[in-house]
């Protein structure tokens, strides 16, 4: 095993500085192996070692790599292999797993090089514990969520280009823009949330208006993003949505079930406004006011104005 290299598998984006963040904290060395456009591979080719890039896709997707990306893999035995937790990343991960024959680990919490074996923290239970494992025998095999496209600042280093002819039993025959709302709640230190307690989907300029007074950012909990649609999918807060860790997260008419505050358990303080003195987010929160939203919040928008 090669104890001073790692690789991160890249698809057909830029979002790789995550995978490369914790690649650093494990090897001196970091190899980017990318199965994707051209452009890709000299974007993360700033932030690596060495880049081996697989050729143009054409019309193939990222999983008909995944084989040859097993192999690449197979052959450099690094000391770990990190993807993203994207469809595409997911699909090379398992082909690499199931070659080297090991376990992909993921919702890890931390990744750490102790006594020459990597060691990760993992979120259990839907965050309820933690649980350590350390790899010994092998490479590593780590899930990682993609946090940002990688900065193109630096110099970079050549791309190697390796032929690696993709299956051709699938294929790409259409491509459609899915439409987001373009927010990244990771990087807000303020985040305004709502949830059950908002009557109708005008009101929810009310809670914009907050977290603009804030200088926040909006979100919700699951039922306003996937029940009714009035909050975008990428702005839901909880154990299948976002996880963040803002320092103030405010959370407007929402219970408190643990499927949401596993969420925001990182959060440095939660402020809770609910109607219900019984809510149980009462007994997680920092600071909790008990009364109504539609009266609660434009006083607190109001006095964040100066105009109380």
């Amino acid at each position: 095993m090669n104890a001073s290299q790692s690789w991160v598998l890249v698809a057909d984006d830029t979002v790789a500085a995550g995978l490369v963040e914790v690649a650093r904290t494990l090897t001196t060395e970091v190899v980017a192996v990318v199965a994707g456009r051209l452009a890709v591979a000299e974007a993360v080719a700033h932030v690596v070692d060495r880049v081996v890039w697989l050729g143009e896709p054409a019309d193939a997707p990222v999983e008909a790599f995944a084989p040859a990306v097993a192999d690449l893999i197979a052959q450099a035995a690094p000391l770990a292999v990190i993807g993203a937790t994207t469809p595409g990343g997911r699909a090379l991960l398992g082909a690499v797993a199931a070659r080297l024959q090991a376990p992909v680990l993921s919702g890890l919490g931390s990744v750490e090089l102790a006594d020459g074996h990597v060691v990760v923290t993992r979120s259990m239970l839907s965050g309820v514990s933690e649980h350590r494992t350390g790899v010994e025998g092998g490479t590593a095999v780590l899930a990682v969520d993609p946090r940002a496209d990688v900065d193109t600042a630096g110099s970079p280093v050549p791309v190697e280009e390796v032929v690696a002819p993709p299956l051709r039993t699938a294929r790409i025959l259409d491509v459609k823009v899915k439409e987001h709302a373009g927010v990244n709640l990771d990087a807000a230190k303020v985040v305004v949330s709502v949830g059950r307690g908002l009557k109708a989907q005008a009101d929810v300029a009310l809670l914009e208006s907050l977290a603009e007074a804030f200088g926040g950012e909006l979100a919700c909990s699951r039922p306003l993003a996937e029940g009714v649609d009035w909050i975008a999918k990428e702005r839901y807060i909880g154990i299948s949505g976002q996880h963040i860790a803002p320092d103030l997260y405010v959370a407007v008419g929402i219970s408190g079930q643990l499927q949401h505050m596993v969420g925001v358990r990182d959060a440095k303080v939660i402020v809770a406004v609910n109607s219900d003195k019984d809510a149980l987010i009462f007994a997680q929160c920092d600071y909790g006011i008990i009364g109504d939203l539609y009266q609660v919040v434009p006083a607190l928008t109001a006095a964040l104005r100066g105009t109380a």
